[in-house]
């Protein structure tokens, strides 16, 4: 979309959210130094959702806003009640009893009822989408404001996975669904124009506070377009990059938000012995198999110099998949050690036998290949960076872009620059257990297996309280002894957690916002009912 199109778009916005509001929305004069009306605001995302069907997937980690959900998370991400006014769970950890509001309703005038939670809860579940409902057996509603769940094996992120489905009408679902969505939560859809905006009005009938911001758009755009439109005064809220951030907009501010968006190493641990996995991708490195590899790049590697430099200080130093997390370790932390990751290398045989600045070991050189897909200039910068750092101990990293596909076949045998960061641990158990090792996803393609981590890993699953499963979470990336951190087997080398770095227009508040999980986008909009104008 070139950018006459978005501005014709933007113009086209202003003009329909102005008659939405009767005259007190959004301003017809472009320029940062004339804010829009205090009803409406346009936001500029780079990711366009596929739906907004929660059984498909819509919300997923975040709030739907469109629907209600169960229960949803507050800003420390703990839970808090929404269509639910309490629950219980019986001491087998196995059934879930919730007890509903009854002055819920969806924007069609249709009452909220536990039959609507039962069916989506199934709908979910029958679709296997990223909703992961698998231990679930049954939803059940035995009046109008109770919800039964029974589940198959006690599962302690239970209440993580309800805080991002949200309730859909079992009167008003049918295939279409996804792109013209009725709910009840705190924002009504209006209309979905694919590849460009989607506009969503607050619910007036929503049983919780009507949210200050009344009307609101959001424009899909890449990062170059959408800081023109900054620049232009055209959007209210726009996302950026750090590479991006350090250009000046007269009228916005920028606001980094800290989050567990990472970027890492993963690090093929099996060696190659011919090995396949079912699609015939092939499996194994012979270098990143040995452990003293893998350690000394994690050792090697001056997290705060990338974070200052390559993202001009919009991010954080990055030692495991959920820093800032209740349930991390904080003993994942690692200082940088140049001269220790040699030593390292040194132990284990490896030497510069040629001159050529390069470590071998039985004529093996530790050199080998790290992807990211061709055109994420954040990950390919991080990407180099690293490897610029990891040269200086005689391992060198060749930094390759090239298309997902191509990394769906490679990512077995060969690093990947990844990316991962959620606020459910559920991530952590996909992430680590060993029966999803070199499955076709991306979440285990190093090869990753481990009896003493799938015994933590399993018990945070099953554990029936909070306390219990943050102990066995924190288990898993170290025990003292070993685990999935860069001290212990180190799958993954992880480098850097990025802020998700945001323009917005003075005057505007975007609520206190919660740490972001992976994605640059959605997550901003997770606390909309929150946000307010100043002036």
């Amino acid at each position: 979309m070139n950018f006459k199109k978005i501005s014709a778009i933007l113009l086209s916005v202003i003009a329909v959210v102005s008659s939405a509001s009767c005259g007190n929305g959004v301003s017809g004069q472009a320029g940062a130094d004339s804010p829009r009306e205090n009803d409406s605001v346009i936001i500029a995302i780079g990711s366009e959702p596929e739906t907004l069907d929660p059984t498909q997937g819509w919300g997923h980690g975040n709030s739907p806003i469109v629907q209600s959900t169960l229960v949803r998370y507050t800003s420390d991400l703990t839970f808090e009640n929404d269509l639910a006014t309490g629950y219980s769970l019986s001491e087998d950890g196995l059934t879930w009893t919730f007890t509903l509001r009854d002055d819920a309703y969806f924007t069609d005038g249709e009452k909220v009822t536990a039959s609507d939670v039962a069916f989506t809860l199934e709908t979910a579940k029958k679709a296997q989408s990223s909703v992961d409902l698998t231990y679930m057996e049954s939803a059940s509603a035995p009046d109008d404001t109770t919800v039964v769940i029974t589940l198959s094996r006690p599962t302690s992120v239970f209440l993580n996975t309800l805080a991002s489905i949200g309730i859909v009408p079992e009167h008003a679902y049918d295939e279409d669904y996804g792109t013209h969505p009725v709910g009840s939560g705190p924002y009504r859809f209006v209309e979905w124009d694919p590849q460009e905006q989607i506009i969503f009005t607050a619910n007036e009938n929503y049983y919780g506070e009507t949210p200050a911001i009344k009307n609101v758009t959001v424009v899909f755009m890449s990062e170059d377009a959408a800081l023109a439109a900054v620049q232009a005064g055209e959007v209210d809220v726009a996302y950026s990059s750090a590479a991006l951030a350090a250009a000046e907009a007269d009228g916005y501010h920028i606001e980094a938000i800290p989050s567990a968006d990472n970027r890492g190493f993963t690090l093929p641990v099996l060696p190659d012995e011919g090995q396949t996995t079912e699609s015939g991708a092939p499996v194994g490195n012979n270098v990143t198999c040995n452990l003293e590899i893998r350690q000394a790049i994690a050792y090697a590697i001056d997290r705060q110099q990338i974070a200052d430099v390559v993202l001009n200080g919009y991010g954080r130093p990055a030692y495991s998949e959920n820093d800032g997390m209740p349930w991390n370790n904080p003993e994942v932390v690692i200082e940088t050690d140049v001269e220790y990751a040699k030593q390292l290398l040194s132990d284990a045989g490896w030497t510069d036998t040629d001159g050529d600045g390069i470590v071998e070991k039985n004529g093996l050189k530790a050199e080998f290949s790290c992807l990211y897909p061709a055109g994420d200039s954040v990950r390919q910068a991080v990407a180099m960076a690293a490897s610029e750092q990891i040269r200086e101990i005689g391992i060198q990293i060749n930094v390759e872009g090239t298309s997902w596909d191509d990394i769906t076949r490679r990512m077995f045998s060969e690093a990947v620059m990844m990316g991962w960061g959620s606020a459910n641990p559920n991530e952590t158990y996909y992430l680590y257990r060993s029966e999803g090792a070199l499955l076709d996803d991306f979440y285990n393609p190093e090869g990753y297996t481990s009896d003493v981590t799938d015994g933590y890993l399993n018990a945070a699953m099953k554990a029936l309280t909070v306390e219990e499963a943050y102990e066995n979470w924190k288990n898993v990336q170290w025990d003292g002894t070993t685990g999935t951190a860069m001290k212990g087997a180190c799958p993954w080398v992880w480098i850097v957690n990025l802020d998700h770095v945001t323009y917005v227009r003075d005057g505007l508040s975007i609520g206190e916002q919660p740490i972001h999980g992976h994605g640059h986008g959605l997550p901003l909009i997770q606390n909309l009912q929150e946000w307010t104008w100043d002036v």
